[in-house]
């Protein structure tokens, strides 16, 4: 067996690329979330839920200013011709440190208008020093999505844990200091600054210049329009959420969901992050079919088996983890994680529309998921308070899976016998799970609605 294992991971072929990069990926991703939790067991001993809440707001527009910017700089990389180019990857680098400065300067614009909106004024006051972690990132080394491109992870994914662990510390150090939410926003700009010092010393390659080359510009715009349109939709589908129950709930309330949130979701990032950084590659050079159903079976049992441990064990695991406080969290890890599972079981195939510079397709299937998770998102706030709201989203993504479908086939990438196999275990293990929990799921409708 072990010898199977050094020959799947050796050598430059394809599948043992990805095979070394998924592994560097998984390890990396369960680690970071290692070190989160961790740095949340004490930030939530030594601030307040309301210091999260407020945190939730602030990333949702951090988050919201990048990915309504985001011209697709990392998956043109990714997938064109061009892609170890030093005209190209300069002509990139300059784009995006040009827009990590008018990212910071919107946020500005945007502080105080923001603050009104949700009646916080310490919003106008915190949301421009976090933003200077979006000017920071602008100068990030092309080097990172080199290695992306490439499949290149080992020495990526210790500097990203490295730059992880020092703006933590800082958090916890800060925390302890001020007491104060302004902890967690100027650890996040030391962990981008951590981030960038890192990866310009310690990655292989030359460094970036100023470059602004016409044919780059035109190729990257070309194919970047639809990637920033589909962008503006994924950031309704994963920032829509605190957006709405900013308005809907308290800071205390929505602290709590984020809690719940970032117990519940880190199967589906974790899967998120592999597919997103092999599977363009897998798909670009030609892999067999038959090598792509097995790394699709693998992917989807390694995570959804992740997702049933969060839906059967979420309020055990808050109950351990935190103190009363948080106690809501659990029920909404629950219901979160059964909801999470059809994004989960189609993650592998819109990887192939980029791959094939199909950004076009790409973009209508983010804009009809987004459509439909933030409008049932808003109608089950609206009738149903948070439940109403995380059930109207978990009902959009399975329906939204009809679109994908329609993507997949386009690419010739559409396995069906996959996707009913793991709706069906996803549905027996939804139902079981609502069960075991009914009365954690009453008690947090009262409790946080």
């Amino acid at each position: 067996m072990l010898t199977s294992i050094s020959e799947a991971l050796g050598g430059n072929k394809l599948m043992a690329r990805v095979a070394r990069s998924a592994s560097w990926i998984i390890m990396g991703y369960g680690a970071s979330q290692a070190i989160r939790l961790a740095s949340n067991l004490i930030l939530t001993r030594l601030l307040f839920p309301e210091a999260f809440g407020l945190m939730a707001l602030i990333s949702v527009v951090t988050v919201g200013l990048t990915l309504f910017s985001d011209v697709g700089i990392a998956p043109s990389i990714a997938q064109s011709k061009r892609g170890d180019d030093p005209d190209f990857l300069n002509t990139a680098w300059s784009i995006q440190v040009l827009r990590g400065f008018a990212l910071w300067f919107a946020a500005c614009l945007l502080a105080y208008p923001i603050s009104l909106f949700y009646g916080l004024p310490d919003l106008a006051t915190y949301l421009p020093v976090a933003a200077l972690s979006l000017m920071v990132a602008g100068f990030n080394p092309t080097r990172i999505e080199t290695a992306h491109r490439h499949l290149l992870m080992g020495r990526l994914t210790a500097l990203d844990l490295l730059s992880q662990v020092i703006g933590i510390i800082v958090m916890v150090v800060l925390a302890m200091i001020w007491q104060s939410v302004a902890a967690l926003v100027v650890g996040g700009v030391a962990g981008a600054l951590a981030k960038l010092a890192l990866t310009h010393f310690y990655l292989p390659g030359a460094p970036n210049r100023f470059r602004w080359e016409r044919a780059a510009v035109t190729e990257l715009i070309t194919f970047g329009k639809w990637i920033f349109l589909s962008t503006v939709f994924w950031f309704f589908a994963s920032q829509g959420d605190k957006a709405i129950l900013g308005k809907f709930l308290s800071l205390e309330a929505l602290g709590i969901y984020n809690i719940g949130y970032f117990l519940a979701s880190f199967p589906l990032l974790l899967g998120l992050a592999v597919t997103g950084r092999v599977m363009i590659p897998v798909y670009r050079e030609g892999a067999e079919p038959a090598r792509i159903s097995r790394l699709r079976y693998g992917l989807s049992i390694g995570v959804l088996g992740l997702l049933v441990l969060m839906a059967l064990l979420g309020p055990w695991l808050v109950n351990l983890l935190y103190d009363a406080r948080y106690a809501s969290s659990g029920a909404i890890v629950v219901v979160l994680a059964i909801g999470l599972m059809p994004q989960v079981i189609g993650m592998t195939y819109d990887q192939a529309a980029l791959a094939a510079g199909d950004s076009r397709r790409f973009f209508v299937y983010n804009a009809v998921r987004s459509t439909l998770q933030v409008g049932f998102l808003l109608i089950g706030a609206i009738y149903a308070g948070l439940i109403g709201a995380v059930v109207g989203m978990s009902l959009s993504m399975a329906m939204s899976h009809i679109v994908l479908i329609w993507l997949a086939r386009a690419h010739g990438v559409w396995d069906a016998r996959h996707d009913v196999i793991f709706f069906f275990l996803g549905g027996l293990v939804g139902i079981a799970a609502l069960l075991l929990h009914r009365e954690e799921i009453s008690l947090m409708i009262s409790a946080v609605s």
